[in-house]
């Protein structure tokens, strides 16, 4: 193989800021990931921050959009979701008590992947979600 040559596929889409968008990106991801095992978190993690850019950022305002990519390796699933930006605060995991209504889907994401990163830029957010393609499917092993 050449030094420059990459193993890894990766996809992309870009997506206006609708509410029924969301829908649209886990389709996508499901049909990418369709013969593999972390199909049903990859779908769930992309829909939580699909959702997440629309309620949040400029993505879900006028004209706005979000965008996603996807990078398959032997190693790794990556699933980054980049926003419009223009929200007050970068995202941030936090863990909420029982009772709160909001503030949880950066949480569970972190759960169900491997590795999370957040990365800020002048134009929005993108949070990268990685599942170790080498370890057990559904979250962090014991």
């Amino acid at each position: 193989m050449h030094e420059y040559t990459s193993m890894a596929r990766v996809w992309g889409l870009t997506c206006p800021g609708f509410p029924e968008e969301v829908s649209r990106a886990r389709r996508w991801t499901r049909d990418i990931l369709r013969e593999s095992p972390w199909a049903e978190d990859a779908e769930l993690i992309v829909s939580e921050l699909s959702a997440n850019a629309i309620l949040h950022t400029a993505s879900g305002q006028d004209s706005g959009s979000f965008h996603l990519a996807l990078a398959v390796s032997a190693q790794a699933i990556a699933l980054s979701v980049t926003d419009d930006g223009g929200a007050g605060t970068a995202p941030k995991i936090e863990r909420q008590d029982q009772g709160a209504e909001h503030g949880r889907g950066l949480g569970m994401v972190s759960v169900i992947a491997h590795r999370v990163v957040i990365h800020e830029s002048d134009s929005g957010h993108t949070v990268t979600a990685e599942l170790y393609t080498g370890l057990p499917a559904g979250g962090h092993p014991c």
